[in-house]
């Protein structure tokens, strides 16, 4: 396994990427960057191939090996079933034609309709005065309804299937594995809107649902931590036949209606247990933290991915993977 860091394409060559690289990491999860900042004027998508060879470029002459997207063309439609769903698919199938001639091989998306991540605070107290988010679902469902109406299980289920089957022949000739990330809150319905990724049941029928060796995971720890008590047997489990693709490593502790994220080194979850785990299923992908703590002299624009918290996260992660290494 090895620690990549997501550096966003408008910030590689930035501050974040200079000192993520100076901490030893190589591999990066990249984003699209908007058309103005990677086309000249032809009218190219981000996802298209041009954009895609420039964006790779930007990333290589910093000196980091691209081996994740985790940014997604819109597709609240194809969620939702509406009538526009093929042309945001159609676009999804040229990002991962274009990441396949490029030798990006890995895909993070999420199947949360209307909203990705929802947290209810993100001004948490935690240790010495850093600052971490979190999720009440009482105070969220306080909220307004949602603005296009509810939806139900079984309908995202069948859009899901729906984009799987035109998606995944794609991915298939593009050599581009899909990873689903799971909701976050694991909560379903959250607001009157249905979830379809919020258990261990949920990822084995999606597993099911297409049959390919494209088709896969992103082990997101938070999310899964909320899923069970036993993350180390949930890898065993679901990465037992090489379907974890990518993990988010990080934690949280109360319960998937009221929880607060953590230090990593300081959550309930037994973290060198996961790293053996992934180590025993022979996974060899890219691992990043994710949710850091925002700490001393950082701004609170961008709770959850500050720098130095990443910088803490990249160390402790160095340590468990070498410990994880050397056990017998």
């Amino acid at each position: 396994m090895k620690i990549a860091e997501v550096v966003p394409g408008a910030e590689v060559g930035g501050t974040l990427s200079q000192l993520v690289a100076q901490a030893g990491v190589e591999d990066a999860v990249g984003t699209l960057p908007p058309v103005a900042r990677l086309d000249s004027g032809g009218g190219d998508a981000p996802w298209d191939y041009l954009p895609m060879l420039r964006l790779k470029d930007r990333y290589n002459q910093a000196g980091f090996d691209l081996g994740v997207i985790e940014w997604r063309p819109p597709l609240n439609l194809a969620k939702r079933g509406l009538p526009g769903r093929d042309e945001e698919i159609d676009a999804v199938c040229t990002l991962i034609t274009s990441m396949g001639k490029l030798g990006i091989p890995v895909w993070c998306y999420e199947w949360m309709t209307d909203r990705n991540w929802v947290r209810t605070s993100t001004s948490t107290p935690s240790r010495a005065g850093s600052v971490v988010t979190a999720f009440d679902r009482t105070a969220f469902e306080a909220g307004p309804p949602p603005e296009l109406g509810e939806i139900a299980e079984d309908q995202l289920w069948e859009n899901l299937e729906y984009f799987l089957r035109r998606v995944i022949p794609v991915a298939e000739d593009a050599g581009v594995r899909l990873a689903m990330h799971p909701d976050d809150p694991p909560l379903s319905p959250l607001g009157g809107v249905g979830r379809i990724m919020s258990s261990l049941d949920g990822y084995r029928r999606l597993l099911q649902t297409v049959d390919s060796p494209m088709n896969g995971i992103t082990f997101c720890q938070g999310n899964f931590r909320l899923m069970t008590d036993d993350l180390p047997a949930a890898i065993d489990e679901l990465g037992a036949d090489g379907k974890i693709f990518f993990v988010h490593f990080r934690d949280v502790e109360g319960t998937v209606e009221k929880f607060t994220e953590t230090w990593h080194d300081a959550g309930p979850t037994d973290m060198y247990g996961c790293v053996k785990a992934y180590r025993d299923i022979g996974f060899e992908g890219l691992m990043r933290c994710d949710h850091v703590p925002t700490m001393y002299g950082e701004p609170l624009s961008d709770v959850g991915y500050g720098t130095l918290g990443r910088l803490f996260a990249i160390g402790y992660m160095r340590g468990l993977i070498e410990a994880a290494g050397k056990e017998t």
